[in-house]
């Protein structure tokens, strides 16, 4: 019975766009939904009633065979599926990816410089990759980390989605690897024809087991529209405050200091 539940229940969702519609509709839990649907568990006389209910059907008609249900479905007029309004939040969504087109100037590759957060003391440079993809603007950061000489190299990939508002970047993206943990990134656009750096304050959470939440300066160098993977990750990892491969500019602009008149931990302007 329960395998004959699930299958006409299937049938009832397909008359909607997705289950996810469905589910968001009776206001069920998904993960839940899917038992029901698989034909795991049937559901309470409570749930049961709600989705007759919702689906225009008897309770008995929706425990019939499943052969019988369906035609029984087939006979009768076809549901009438009013369209979801919108979730009041969609209108602010779009406006976010209406900004992407704003940052065509920004599509390329950089490094990025800041002072890690997992490793204290020292410097950290990724590589990022940002182009667009139809509507979106969406970027790729890459970690290149070898704690010791000699140490295995391991690989952090961060996947996220930039957006420029009003004269800003903002630059949100997550843990692909193992997914824990979110980071943003705020960036000072540049007002030249041609971009060089980038600079701004970075917020995320120390990839140590103390998983700290940190800001950090941060300052992104634009190397062109395409680059040499392999030999750009091959100069990524840490490096020491005084390496000679950092140039004294960067380390000047990712330097995390507060004068004695700041009450706030400021980004600073290239």
């Amino acid at each position: 019975m329960h395998q004959d539940f699930a299958s006409n229940l299937r049938l009832l969702c397909s008359y909607y766009k997705s289950i996810a519609e469905v589910c968001r509709r009776l206001d069920i839990n998904r993960p839940q939904f899917n038992r029901y649907l698989s034909g795991r568990y049937k559901p309470s006389a409570h749930t049961l009633l709600r989705f007759c209910d919702f689906f225009g059907v008897e309770e008995h008609e929706i425990l019939m065979p499943h052969e019988q249900f369906e035609r029984l479905i087939k006979v009768r007029p076809r549901p009438q599926v009013a369209e979801a309004s919108e979730p009041p939040e969609s209108e602010h969504l779009d406006r976010l990816q209406r900004g992407a087109a704003s940052l065509d100037k920004y599509l390329g590759y950089y490094f990025e410089y800041y002072q890690s957060m997992a490793y204290p003391g020292r410097i950290l440079r990724t590589l990022i990759c940002i182009e667009r993809r139809d509507d979106r603007v969406c970027y790729q950061r890459t970690e290149r980390l070898r704690e010791r000489p000699g140490d295995k190299v391991f690989h952090g990939v961060y996947l996220g989605i930039a957006s420029f508002l009003t004269d800003r970047i903002f630059m949100v993206d997550y843990e692909s690897l193992t997914g824990n943990g979110l980071t943003q990134t705020i960036l000072f656009p540049s007002f030249k024809n041609r971009v060089s750096r980038l600079s701004g304050l970075k917020l995320g959470v120390s990839g140590s087991g103390e998983r700290m939440p940190c800001c950090a300066r941060v300052v992104y160098e634009y190397l062109g529209g395409s680059v040499d993977k392999q030999r750009a990750l091959s100069l990524c990892g840490l490096y020491a405050q005084d390496s000679d491969e950092i140039e004294p500019s960067i380390k000047a602009m990712i330097r995390n200091e507060m004068g004695s008149d700041d009450w706030h931990f400021r980004a600073l302007y290239i």
